[in-house]
């Protein structure tokens, strides 16, 4: 057999490497996320007229108690519906973490069930809930414990309120998804030594649970604080917080440039929270190792 005729040898396929793997993602990132966010920040530094360079949108926003008050809002709007997503969803997460298999099932369904129905859909319904004829008002004079409907629909505790169930499906899973990775042996051992179930659970569980509980704040408070649809029809126009200011500043009177310096505030804000949260879920990887 001549040489020319030997069969040529395969080449061997190397395997992609990790940076390989997620050039399509950092590609996307960047089309979709890094260029639009840097043409925003670039927006807030242009005055209202003309090009160039100022931080007269930013003078304009924190000299303005108007502006501030809804900052201060809007935050506060995050933090009380991120504590009572996790005082009503930890409890959830627990006993889904302790129910057998039949349970989890079904508390599987519940806890999606709300996330397969557009959060439109359920403003609106939260809309006819919150009414000064709606189910808890009528369930409140029904048991005597008020005279005449009270105002919950286009005030801030309505608001709360209807963010709360919204998000609260988030939290859940992200203390489900923390739970689930606790070995359960831990718990027996604790109490074959003598720990109680509070004291197995004050010390055990909840440590080895915060990274979900950190996880779930973080998601809550992001979307809360940045939510337009829900703030805008359960407020119905009578209370501002900052997406609200984005559209009426971006949209409704086109001033752009001070738009996206609101939106930069907002960015701000959240990313400090992010940070802070961060660095208290590295401290508690202790617990984890």
């Amino acid at each position: 057999m001549s040489v020319a005729n030997l069969p040529t040898p395969k080449r061997k396929k190397l395997p992609l490497t990790q940076g390989q793997l997620a050039l399509p993602l950092a590609a996307f990132l960047t089309l979709f996320y890094v260029i639009p966010m840097v043409v925003l920040l670039a927006a807030s530094f242009q005055p209202a007229r003309g090009g160039g360079f100022t931080l007269a949108q930013y003078a304009e926003f924190f000299t303005d108690s108007a502006n501030i008050r809804v900052l201060t809002l809007t935050f506060w709007l995050g933090l009380q519906v991120t504590i009572a997503c996790l005082i009503f969803g930890y409890p959830v997460a627990y006993f889904y973490h302790q129910a057998t298999a039949r349970w989890k099932t079904i508390l599987t369904f519940l806890i999606l069930l709300p996330l397969l129905t557009s959060a439109v859909v359920r403003t609106f319904g939260w809309v006819v809930i919150l009414g000064r004829q709606g189910l808890i008002n009528s369930l409140l004079v029904g048991l005597g414990m008020i005279d005449e409907p009270i105002k919950l629909l286009f005030t801030h505790l309505g608001v709360a309120m209807a963010m709360t169930q919204i998000w609260l499906p988030l939290m859940v899973l992200s203390i489900i998804a923390s739970l689930s990775q606790i070995d359960p042996r831990l718990a027996a051992a604790s109490e074959s030594l003598g720990g109680g179930k509070w004291r197995t659970f004050w010390q055990i569980t909840l440590p080895l649970s915060l990274p979900g509980i950190i996880s779930g704040c973080l998601l809550v408070f992001a979307l809360t604080v940045s939510s337009f649809v829900t703030p805008s029809i359960i407020g119905g126009g009578q209370l501002m917080y900052m997406p609200t200011l984005i559209y009426q500043q971006g949209v409704v009177l086109l001033n752009k440039p001070f738009a996206a310096a609101v939106s930069a505030v907002l960015l701000i804000m959240v990313l400090i929270v992010v940070f802070l949260l961060s660095t208290l879920g590295q401290r508690t990887r202790k617990y984890v190792q």
